[in-house]
């Protein structure tokens, strides 16, 4: 992914955002309107960037997990846990009241769901997502005819960061080999990836949500589908629209039919 899609993603979120204040023009400086208007060369895509956007296999199983029964699989997730919450490697240990390592059904559940990082209320109870935005997942994962035992809920970083900032790129390679054992773990039928936060840092990409949002993907043989963070859906409420057609996407690719339209 070129640094001028990184860019012009970052455009579209901007403009987004001032659509929500209100504001209906932008002033531009001419010179850069100059400058923008010089010929850019066309990015040369490499052969793993351009392989990583390919819609997955519905016939293609994952690799085996190490932990295969439901015993063996808790014990493993509980030795992560515990390793979450002992880890002091980066500085969000310092200022967060608990751990949040996710939680949910672990024995391979049709959908995991991963977020960026817990907030106020995940910082009090330990849980993730039940927050505003959590309320919201919650709505969504009924839409989809589930409930949030039948899935499993997770974050990127296991910390909540000060302010309710987004992650730090350090912090996030801190926690990301705990969030990789949980999949391992856990093996999902799918993944839905919420939010640019949590997009960029699994699948070690540059593309903005709104470049990728509904398109599938995959993560270690698992087919992944990126959409947007319950947070944002909070603030611009158009965008629900094409959230949930992604997340009937997932059904669709589960073979389960969209609740309320079974016959």
């Amino acid at each position: 992914m070129s640094a001028w899609t990184a860019i012009i993603d970052d455009v579209i979120d901007h403009v987004n955002l001032l659509k929500e204040l209100g504001e209906r023009s932008v002033e531009l400086d001419p010179a850069l309107m100059r400058a923008s208007a010089k010929p850019v060369p066309a990015p040369v895509s490499s052969p793993a960037q351009s392989s990583v956007f390919q819609p997955p296999s519905p016939a293609a199983a994952p690799a085996s997990s190490p932990a295969t029964t439901p015993e063996a699989r808790r014990a493993a997730l509980d030795e992560t846990s515990a390793r979450i919450d002992a880890c002091d490697a980066c500085a969000l240990r310092q200022q967060r009241t608990r751990s949040v390592p996710g939680q949910g059904n672990f024995n391979s559940p049709d959908v995991m769901f991963i977020g960026e990082a817990p907030g106020y209320e995940e910082d009090k109870q330990g849980l993730a997502f039940v927050g505003a935005a959590g309320q919201l997942l919650t709505k969504m994962i009924a839409a989809m005819g589930y409930t949030r035992d039948d899935v499993f809920i997770a974050n990127i970083c296991k910390c909540r960061p000060p302010g309710n900032r987004a992650p730090l790129p350090e912090e996030m390679q801190k926690c990301l080999p705990f969030l990789r054992e949980q999949i391992k773990i856990i093996r999902p039928k799918t993944i839905v990836l919420l939010g640019g936060t949590a997009i960029k840092a699994l699948l070690e990409t540059q593309a903005g949500v709104n470049r990728i949002q509904g398109q599938w993907t995959q993560y270690e043989g698992i087919p992944v589908m990126p959409t947007f963070h319950p947070s944002y859906l909070l603030r611009f409420e158009p965008a629900k629209h094409d959230a949930w057609r992604a997340l009937k996407l997932v059904l669709a690719h589960l073979g389960k039919p969209v609740p309320g339209t079974a016959k």
